[in-house]
């Protein structure tokens, strides 16, 4: 059994994307990044990309071989809601040999995707896809549901070659395997950053009585404000450091991805939406400022933009909440989302710089 790995978004979603598009809402993140990436790299050129072969990392125990993916998160803070992270770029190296460096595996400023194949007792290939990650230098390892063996051991071959590594985000069962297997290779200290819990929508239930205002998709005129808004919300969910929020508004801008809320004819708030994957969308960020806050208007722009994603045929509709924070929860059950899964972000302070 093992891991593959591959910096081909293609030649991932052939291998892995069966499994990831068997739970859409689960595996939102990777769907919606890989899609964005996808989108990014056959924009310049409008050719495919080049064929390549994903690298099996054979295991032996938590000493074995294995890769990482790119990288995105969900989290929100004050009612509002977060958005998947993703860069460009992607190419594998195609070989199976033992050696760590001659893989790329060691950071090379590239996405890079793995998925796990385990090989069935009495048979004599692997098995089907039962784990998947993505990974972009500087960000967290982003871990989809696995078994702990599988994460145990992504854990220590990531020590081995990428130690680097800031954090992980994954479901609680899978990220406490991969923390366990992190400190005793790194010896680093691990931090819980956030708690979050992915919510899926049932019947969308709008706010009565809805709040002063109506919705409108946002155009190339509200540019500058929404990349003072996203950065704004960046700072206040302490992702600033990784955004690079002029980008994402231009991504969002550029298929209608972000509604306005406009009271008196002024923006108050805003709701974003990924692109549709395999009838997925996920809600994200949604962002009111804190001098316009306790109003309504997020309530008003999340429905707004759920029900716009149903009405262009999306079939599931779903966003992360910050644990921490009561009020945005229980603003997204009024509106029909119920819990799917809960993960958790943590974060790696490498030993020598702990120690000071």
């Amino acid at each position: 059994m093992g891991w593959f790995t591959t910096e081909a978004v293609a030649e991932f979603l052939a291998e892995a994307g069966p499994f990831l598009r068997a739970e859409p809402a689960r595996n939102t993140v990777i769907l919606s990044v890989t899609a964005n990436l996808r989108q990014q790299t056959a924009a310049p050129s409008g050719g495919p990309e080049a064929p390549s072969r994903g690298t099996r990392h054979a295991s032996t125990g938590h000493g074995g071989l294995q890769s990482i993916g790119e990288q995105s998160s969900g989290q929100q803070s004050s009612g509002q809601q977060s958005s998947g992270q993703q860069s460009s770029g992607q190419q594998s190296s195609g070989q199976q040999s033992s050696g760590l460096q001659s893989r790329g595996l060691r950071s090379s400023g590239q996405p890079l995707f793995g998925w796990w194949r385990p090989d069935p007792p009495g048979t004599a290939g692997p098995g089907p896809v039962t784990g998947a990650f993505m990974h972009t230098p500087g960000f967290p390892v982003f871990l989809t549901a696995m078994s702990g063996q599988a994460a145990a051991e992504l854990a220590s071959l990531l020590a081995a070659v990428r130690p680097e590594v800031p954090g992980v985000n994954a479901p609680d069962q899978a990220a406490e395997a991969f923390k366990d297997t992190w400190r005793l290779r790194t010896g680093a200290a691990i931090a819980v950053h956030r708690l979050m819990r992915l919510h899926r929508l049932g019947t969308l239930v709008p706010p009565d009585p809805g709040p002063e205002g109506r919705p409108r998709v946002a155009v190339q005129q509200d540019r500058d404000l929404l990349v003072k808004w996203f950065e704004a919300f960046a700072v206040e969910v302490d992702d600033a450091a990784a955004q690079d929020s002029a980008a994402a508004v231009d991504e969002r801008l550029g298929y209608g991805g972000i509604t306005v809320w406009e009271a008196g004819g002024d923006p108050v708030s805003i709701a974003g939406v990924t692109r549709a994957v395999d009838g997925m969308v996920r809600v994200a960020p949604v962002y009111t400022p804190p001098a316009l806050r306790g109003r309504g208007y997020a309530g008003g722009a999340t429905a707004a933009v759920s029900q716009a994603a149903l009405d262009a045929g999306a079939t599931q509709v779903v966003l992360y909440t910050d644990l921490a924070n009561p009020t945005s929860n229980a603003l997204y059950e009024r509106l029909g989302y119920h819990p799917v899964e809960d993960r958790v972000l943590l974060t790696f302070t490498p030993r020598d710089a702990a120690a000071r």
